[in-house]
Protein backbone atom coordinates (compact mmCIF):
# COMPACT_ATOMS: atom_id res chain seq x y z
CA UNK A 1 0.00 0.00 0.00
CA UNK A 2 1.38 3.25 -0.87
CA UNK A 3 -0.37 5.71 0.97
CA UNK A 4 -1.46 5.44 4.42
CA UNK A 5 -5.19 4.79 5.04
CA UNK A 6 -6.31 8.20 5.36
CA UNK A 7 -4.46 9.61 2.20
CA UNK A 8 -0.85 11.13 1.18
CA UNK A 9 0.99 12.86 3.71
CA UNK A 10 1.19 16.14 1.79
CA UNK A 11 -2.65 15.87 1.61
CA UNK A 12 -2.79 16.11 4.92
CA UNK A 13 -0.27 18.25 5.94
CA UNK A 14 -2.20 20.70 3.56
CA UNK A 15 -5.25 20.31 5.29
CA UNK A 16 -6.26 23.09 8.18
CA UNK A 17 -8.06 23.16 11.11
CA UNK A 18 -9.04 26.41 11.89
CA UNK A 19 -10.86 28.38 9.43
CA UNK A 20 -10.66 32.37 9.09
CA UNK A 21 -12.44 34.38 11.21
CA UNK A 22 -15.00 37.49 10.21
CA UNK A 23 -11.99 39.63 11.82
CA UNK A 24 -8.99 37.99 10.04
CA UNK A 25 -10.78 38.83 6.79
CA UNK A 26 -11.76 42.06 8.21
CA UNK A 27 -8.02 42.84 8.81
CA UNK A 28 -6.81 40.82 5.82
CA UNK A 29 -9.22 43.60 3.09
CA UNK A 30 -8.47 46.72 4.90
CA UNK A 31 -4.93 45.84 4.41
CA UNK A 32 -5.66 44.58 0.88
CA UNK A 33 -8.13 47.86 0.50
CA UNK A 34 -5.19 50.24 1.77
CA UNK A 35 -1.93 49.18 0.22
CA UNK A 36 -3.87 48.97 -3.19
CA UNK A 37 -5.20 52.51 -2.54
CA UNK A 38 -1.22 53.80 -1.57
CA UNK A 39 -0.04 51.34 -4.73
CA UNK A 40 -2.24 53.29 -7.33
CA UNK A 41 -1.57 56.49 -5.58
CA UNK A 42 2.21 56.36 -5.55
CA UNK A 43 1.88 53.92 -9.41
CA UNK A 44 0.77 57.58 -10.41
CA UNK A 45 2.85 59.92 -8.18
CA UNK A 46 6.37 57.82 -10.05
CA UNK A 47 4.68 58.10 -13.35
CA UNK A 48 5.57 61.97 -13.71
CA UNK A 49 6.34 61.73 -17.90
CA UNK A 50 2.78 61.16 -18.25
CA UNK A 51 0.59 63.53 -18.43
CA UNK A 52 -3.01 63.44 -17.70
CA UNK A 53 -3.30 62.65 -14.12
CA UNK A 54 -5.49 59.60 -12.48
CA UNK A 55 -8.13 58.22 -15.34
CA UNK A 56 -11.34 57.13 -15.27
CA UNK A 57 -9.60 53.07 -14.85
CA UNK A 58 -7.46 54.29 -12.04
CA UNK A 59 -10.30 56.04 -9.96
CA UNK A 60 -12.29 52.72 -10.51
CA UNK A 61 -9.69 51.03 -8.81
CA UNK A 62 -9.37 53.61 -6.52
CA UNK A 63 -13.27 53.16 -5.87
CA UNK A 64 -12.99 49.63 -5.53
CA UNK A 65 -9.87 49.54 -2.89
CA UNK A 66 -11.28 52.20 -0.59
CA UNK A 67 -14.92 49.73 -0.61
CA UNK A 68 -12.54 46.75 0.09
CA UNK A 69 -10.95 48.48 3.43
CA UNK A 70 -14.36 49.88 4.11
CA UNK A 71 -16.49 46.78 3.46
CA UNK A 72 -13.07 45.02 5.94
CA UNK A 73 -13.77 47.69 8.61
CA UNK A 74 -17.49 46.07 9.19
CA UNK A 75 -16.09 42.75 9.59
CA UNK A 76 -14.30 44.10 12.47
CA UNK A 77 -16.99 44.38 14.99
CA UNK A 78 -18.11 40.51 14.72
CA UNK A 79 -15.59 38.92 16.45
CA UNK A 80 -13.93 35.42 16.21
CA UNK A 81 -17.09 33.61 14.14
CA UNK A 82 -16.23 31.81 11.22
CA UNK A 83 -16.42 33.47 7.50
Amino acid sequence: MPFPPNGPMVYSCLMFDKSLTKRQLGLLMIIVGTLGFLAIIGIDLIDVGREGGIGPAQRIALGLMMATALLGLTLLPLKNTPA
